[in-house]
């Protein structure tokens, strides 16, 4: 008779997680940046990992845990601005948990200013008394507020002006601003500093009621002098959408005056603003009255009233 054998086999001994390769931490060490912990190697199958995270000194020693960081990422904050960081990962498996901490991050520096990445941009239409709504656009090194300026812009972007007081994220479009183009800067700040950015400009302004005219009209709104330089601001507004000839006189009595034409390079549509400027000759300068008038024709030879403004040279 032969013998019956029986062959015991030996249970697998129980272990904890080992660690074979240490955590890593990625993301740039600056304040406002976000760091991910990312786990390392680890033998005997951890079922699940734990986060510290660790707010060392410059040399990554001296290390404390911060309370509540216990997240996968961490959101650096200026607290950590001249220190290191660390994270602690802990492996957890059915028969034990155990510890690895990651190498120090490079010195946490501060965050900078925002900086610009996408323009802001302008929604709603220009038409008075609709409201139009800034948007902030794209920042970088997270912007903590916003602060807006809204401008007027003449209709070919020559120039643009200050709107007093308009400064909230939405606008109200007005009278005041028919023919002009709007656009709005942005300002974001945070604990470091600030950065601006402009919209492109908006559509022109059109009024709310249609303009009908026999003759283009034009409407002045400011003269002044740069240096020897004259700069005239007016609004021409016409129910044909073309291209006009601006008629600008320099008149002195007892001289001669001067004409100069100018071409609107965009057509008013129906109302356009528009800048334009010129040195007056030598026998307008000096003491005493000067006048400037400015007038609009039409491809047709409709020619606007015309609107002045004197200067008293003293």
């Amino acid at each position: 008779m032969i013998g019956t054998f029986c062959v015991w086999a030996v249970p697998a001994l129980a272990a904890p997680p080992a660690n074979t390769a240490a955590p890593t931490i990625t993301g740039t060490a600056r304040v406002g940046e976000t760091l991910t912990a990312q786990n390392g190697t680890w033998s005997n199958n951890p079922t699940a990992f734990q986060y510290q995270w660790q707010r060392c000194n410059a040399s990554g020693a001296a290390c404390a845990n911060v309370a509540g960081a216990t997240q996968k990422t961490y959101l650096l904050t200026p607290a950590d601005s001249g220190r290191t960081m660390r994270v602690r990962v802990t492996g957890i498996n059915a028969d034990g948990a155990v510890n690895a901490r990651s190498a120090p991050t490079a010195v946490v520096t501060p965050s900078a200013a925002p900086r610009n990445t996408a323009r802001p941009t302008i929604a709603g239409e220009p038409e008075v008394g609709q409201e139009l709504t800034a948007e902030d656009g794209t920042w970088t090194n997270t912007p903590t507020s916003f602060a807006y300026q809204w401008q007027r812009c003449d209709i070919d972007a020559i120039s643009c002006v200050v709107v007093a007081g308009a400064t909230g994220k939405t606008y109200g479009v007005r009278a005041a601003d028919v023919g002009f183009r709007l656009r709005v800067e942005v300002t974001a700040r945070n604990a470091n500093g600030a950065g601006s950015a402009l919209s492109s400009p908006s559509g022109i302004v059109v009024p709310s009621v249609p303009i009908t005219n026999a003759r283009p009209s034009v409407t002045l709104i400011s003269v002044r002098f740069l240096g020897a330089r004259v700069y005239a601001r007016f609004r021409i507004c016409d129910d044909s959408p073309r291209n006009l000839t601006i008629l600008a006189t320099d008149s002195r009595p007892g001289r001669v005056s001067q004409t100069r034409r100018f071409t609107t390079r965009i057509a008013p549509n129906p109302c356009g603003v528009y800048t334009r400027n010129w040195v007056p000759a030598v026998r307008f300068r000096g003491k005493g009255r000067y006048t400037v008038t400015i007038a609009v024709r039409d491809t047709s030879g409709r020619t606007s009233a015309p609107v002045r403004k004197t200067f008293i040279r003293r």
